[in-house]
């Protein structure tokens, strides 16, 4: 079974249970410790935008198949971003989305989807200000939480 890596509503110690500090050796240590788990890295367009200045970045996509979900305004400018840029060979097309999980690494897609204008830390506050009964997400999340689950 998967470690319980915290709650929908706030930042887990999950990289300090593995004794890691960077995402992409959370992701090789979860990889080694759950060998049959498909793990797929999902993300907002506006981060795919400065993922190039994260510590060890190209490590995320060698190591697991990424999810980039459409976020305004940057779903133009999100292609032209380094990181894009750096693996458009391994694209895969929109319609073939779904089957990311099933992908060796590097494998990313961009899904668009009904765009939200809030930004994280809207959302962010949105959860805190809302009494959350476990297992559901507030009603303003639901939707893109069932959409994520479509397109993977």
């Amino acid at each position: 079974a998967l470690p319980n890596i915290g709650n929908r509503n706030g930042p887990t110690d999950l990289e300090a249970r593995l004794g890691t500090r960077y995402t992409s050796d959370t992701l090789a240590r979860l990889m080694r410790r759950y060998p049959r788990t498909c793990f797929v890295w999902l993300m907002g367009a506006d981060n795919l935008g400065q993922i190039h200045r994260w510590q060890r970045w190209h490590g995320i996509f060698q190591t697991v198949p990424v999810a980039v979900f459409d976020r305004p305004p940057y779903r133009i400018r999100m292609l032209a971003a380094p990181a894009a840029q750096a693996y458009r060979r391994w694209r895969v097309a929109a319609s073939g989305a779904r089957g990311l999980a099933g992908r060796r690494a590097p494998a990313w897609a961009f899904c668009a989807s009904r765009l939200d204008p809030l930004s994280s830390t809207e959302i962010r506050r949105k959860l805190e200000a809302e009494v959350v009964a476990e297992p559901g997400l507030p009603s303003h999340l639901e939707a893109g939480e069932q959409q994520a689950r479509n397109v993977l």
